[in-house]
Order: C-alpha cells, then sequence, then structure tokens
C-alpha cells in the first residue's frame, strides 16, 4: 500500500532509483510466473462513466471495469483506488477479505499508472460516491514510470507538446479540447455530405506545387529520380475534378508549409476545401457562416466563446461583410478608392509605416493589401468576411465584374485570425495563364511563395470549367476557436518540435 507519506518519498527520490524500484517489483511479478505483459485482454462490461449514468439500475449489480490507476489511499484491511478509462474517472474499493489475502496483498504493491481490471458490484459510499466493489482484481499492464506529480501535473508547456500521452493522461481540459476537435471534423463532413459534396483524396506528391502563396518542403522520389513537393494546398486538384463533371466536390487534408512556426502557424496542419459548382462567393460565405456557426451549436451549446481574450458572438446575424478598401478606410483612415496611380498608393502607405518587401512589385493592388495586413486585419474581432481583394494576391480568383483591380474573393477573421479563404474560381484559362506568368515573374524577383505556372491545370482549364465557388478553412484554427485554444499545438496531438539536442 502506498501511503501519503511513501508517495512523498517516493517523489523526492532520484528518479534512476524510481524506475529500478518498479522494474523490480516486474520482475518479482515475473518470477511468480504473474506476467502483466503476457495478458492479452480483460471482459470490460461498463465503463466508468455508464456506471454512473446507470447507477440506478446497476446499484448492487456485478460489473466489470477496467482503467489506468490514478490514485490510491487507505490503509489495512481496505484501500480505495481511482481509475481512469476512455470515459471519465470511478473509484474502487478493495478489501482484503473479498479478494483474499494473496491478491490484496499483490494489489498493495501496485503503483499510480498501472493498469488493472476490477470486477464487483456497484455501490454507493458514505460519502456518496459511486463505486465499485471489488470482488476480483487484475494487474493488466505495469507502468515502469512514475506519473507527474498529482497536484501538479504537466506545468512545463514544452513537455506537454513533446510529450502529449502525460499530458492526455494528466489533464482533463487537454482531452476535451481534442474532443471538441474531433467532434468539429465530424460535424464538418456531415454538414457537407448533407448538402451533395462528395468527399474525396487527392495527391499529396506533386511534381509542382500550387494553389497557395506558401513555400513547399522539397522531397525526392528514388524511383523516379525526381524532385517532389508535398502539397501546400489541394485547390488545383479539386479543381480539376469541377472540370470531370463532380459538381460538388470536397476534401480534409494534411497540407505542408516550409514556413515559420509559431501560435496561429505549424508546419503541417489540416484543412478542408470544398468547390461547388455553378455558385459564387456569395454562396460560399454564407455555407461558411452558416458551418462554424451551427458547429458552435451542436458542439458547445452556445454561439457565445471566449478565445483570445475576447468574447465571440458567433450567431448567424452578427457576422458582417465589408470590402478590403472600406475595412483600410474605416479601421486605418487610408483611402485607397481616392488613389488613381501607384505613387500616390505608395506615399500613402509609407506614410502609414507599411513598407513592401523587397521582392514585391509596388502597384495600388499590392499597397491596399499589406495597408489591410499590417493595420486592419488584427483589429477584426468578431466573425468579418473581408472581400474584394486586389487581384495581385489573388491569383485563382475571378475578377470582380465593373472593376478589374480587385475580385471576387473574401477571407473570414476572428479575433483577429484568418479563418477561411475562398472566392468566385477564375475559370478564364487566358486570364488565368496571365496570373500564372505575373507570379513567375515575382518568382524571378525572389519570391519563393508566388504561385507556380500549372501547365496541366491550365490544359484542364481549356476544357471549360463552370462557374465555381471554393472554400479553403484551416481545421485546427477552427478547432482553436471552438476549444478556447490560444495556441495551435493545443489542437495538434503532436506539433512540430525543434529536437533537443543530444537525443
Amino acid at each position: 500500500m502506498t501511503t501519503p507519506e511513501q508517495t512523498t518519498t517516493e517523489n523526492t527520490q532520484p528518479l534512476s532509483e524510481l524506475l529500478q524500484i518498479r522494474r523490480d517489483k516486474l520482475t518479482a511479478l515475473q518470477d511468480a510466473g504473474q506476467n502483466p505483459y503476457e495478458i492479452t485482454t480483460f471482459a470490460r462490461t461498463h465503463f466508468s462513466a455508464q456506471v454512473k449514468a446507470d447507477f440506478d439500475a446497476l446499484e448492487n449489480s456485478d460489473v466489470s471495469v477496467c482503467g489506468r490507476i490514478m490514485a490510491k489511499r487507505g490503509m489495512g484491511k481496505a484501500i480505495f483506488a481511482d481509475i481512469a478509462d476512455d470515459r471519465g474517472r470511478i473509484q474502487i474499493y478493495v478489501r482484503r477479505d473479498d479478494v483474499g489475502e494473496e491478491a490484496f496483498d499483490g494489489f498493495k504493491k501496485w503503483d499510480i499508472g498501472d493498469f488493472a481490471g476490477f470486477s464487483g458490484f456497484v455501490f454507493k459510499t458514505k460519502m456518496g460516491e459511486i463505486s465499485v466493489h471489488a470482488k476480483t482484481v487484475t494487474l493488466l499492464s505495469k507502468s515502469l514510470r512514475p506519473l507527474p506529480e498529482k497536484h501538479h501535473g504537466l506545468t512545463d508547456v514544452e513537455t506537454k507538446y513533446r510529450k502529449r500521452y502525460l499530458d492526455l493522461i494528466m489533464d482533463e481540459d487537454s482531452r476535451r479540447v481534442f474532443e471538441i476537435r474531433s467532434k468539429y471534423v465530424s460535424h464538418l463532413r456531415a454538414f457537407l455530405d448533407s448538402r451533395g459534396f462528395l468527399e474525396v483524396d487527392t495527391p499529396v506528391l506533386n511534381t509542382i506545387s500550387g494553389g497557395a502563396s506558401a513555400r513547399p518542403f522539397v522531397t525526392h522520389h528514388n524511383a523516379q529520380g525526381i524532385d517532389m513537393y508535398l502539397r501546400i494546398a489541394t485547390e488545383l486538384h479539386l479543381k480539376r475534378l469541377i472540370v470531370g463533371g463532380i459538381e460538388r466536390v470536397y476534401e480534409v487534408g494534411r497540407i505542408f508549409r516550409n514556413e515559420g512556426m509559431d501560435t496561429k502557424h505549424n508546419p503541417e496542419f489540416t484543412t478542408v476545401e470544398w468547390y461547388q459548382a455553378y455558385a459564387d462567393y456569395n454562396v460560399i460565405m454564407d455555407e461558411f457562416r452558416e458551418l462554424l456557426s451551427s458547429a458552435a451549436k451542436s458542439i458547445l451549446g452556445t454561439y457565445t466563446i471566449e478565445w483570445l481574450g475576447h468574447e465571440i458572438d458567433l450567431a448567424p446575424e452578427n457576422w458582417r461583410s465589408i470590402t478590403m478598401t472600406d475595412a483600410v478606410k474605416q479601421y486605418a483612415g487610408i483611402d485607397f478608392t481616392a488613389f488613381s496611380d501607384t505613387e500616390s498608393s505608395l506615399a500613402a502607405a509609407k506614410a502609414a509605416g507599411v513598407v513592401l518587401d523587397k521582392t514585391q512589385e509596388p502597384s495600388w493592388g499590392r499597397l491596399l493589401y499589406e495597408c489591410f495586413d499590417v493595420l486592419v486585419e488584427g483589429q477584426l474581432v468578431q466573425p468579418t468576411f473581408i472581400t474584394e481583394y486586389p487581384v495581385e494576391v489573388s491569383p485563382l480568383a475571378k475578377r470582380k465584374p465593373g472593376d478589374a483591380r480587385v475580385t471576387e474573393r473574401f477571407e473570414c477573421f476572428v479575433a483577429g485570425c484568418e479563418m477561411s479563404n475562398g472566392f468566385s474560381e477564375l475559370n478564364d484559362p487566358i486570364d488565368q495563364r496571365g496570373r500564372f506568368e505575373a507570379q513567375l515573374r515575382a518568382r524571378e524577383r525572389g519570391d519563393e511563395e508566388a504561385e507556380m505556372l500549372d501547365e496541366d491545370f491550365l490544359e484542364a482549364l481549356e476544357y471549360g470549367m463552370p462557374p465555381t465557388g471554393g472554400i479553403g478553412s484551416g481545421v485546427d484554427r477552427c478547432a482553436m476557436l471552438l476549444a478556447g485554444a490560444s495556441s495551435i499545438r493545443d489542437v495538434l496531438f503532436f506539433p512540430t518540435m525543434k529536437p533537443i539536442q543530444g537525443q
């Protein structure tokens, strides 16, 4: 039996000694013919949550439960233990007279972290806690390392990310975050399936990197003797399927971008992209609003979420839409509609402290976008669609009729974070070729994130693509919002981490 005093003493010993103690216990079990690693199954009848939810029906009935031992307390002839399973935790009462002296003596030597099975009847203690009174106890697996100290858990964030298994063992809130993420992905698929979209898979390895402005990861195909790119988007393949006659298509897939890491970005992440023939960006905006609002209501039971220090209201009627020129005028005080040439736009941007990267060629549209990106984006707290992006930064979007400088493109922002990017898809192959060639010139100036020219995609467009609306949205970013997480690493089971030197 491990008393509180013994636990305190044990946790102050050197780790190497702790490890040896547990290995010695395992050796003793194996020498006695009780190797826990040889056990292959346990006939569980109920999860912990089921026992608690159905207590009235199960009281005094026999059940079999199993899980990881998270606590042990008591002394003498009886010990209480808490076990955690996939659905929660439940208390176990183990008494020597019920399980037998040999089994009880063995149970006293079990450690926090061990996996065990218990069969017995359901009852409620004098303190009112629903428990299982054990008749038999079975050690199912031995834990050779001590868990983090109960009351402090994992306080180091780096350790939480590097050793997610420990984080999930010790922190129920972390598990809740990943349950919300999973429910969002399920909701997303059901949302699109119910609207007649077909889910597909497209290649992760490509000979040309396209569909977004990003720096790709490069790998090598040994058999073919060629360099290939991990995809930075699924867009161009999905639009090929629109050309092929699949009018509503989507993919939930892993994306790889060779860029920096921060609280909102990870080099590999998950997106959903969907494309709908005979629809424009207004239709897609409505769909995304409905998706995120309905997800909040279905998963959380409310439209109101606390995120990044703000109270966010995702009720459908609370979303708004504003053009980029109007947003820059409203939030930054710069009226780009008054500028007719690059020089006046450049002067206004410089006056506001906005400077273009040396790889970017100055233009009215580029300067408008940079002013928005630097001065406005972070101020958009409540759900907001920014529309009419400049052509220069929208190589795959259709121009707006009546104003060739901007496109029918939108991005959705919540708490200053981009949640989605969509547009009326460019289906003019001649215009598309010109946009690709402009991106090619940008690459020649040193812009590694510019689009590559995709001849096969251009050929597909020449066969004809119907008017189409499309969107890409980060699953991780939306999961952050719904879970109230402040970092993308909180919603990734295994975020990218720099290796620790020497390991």
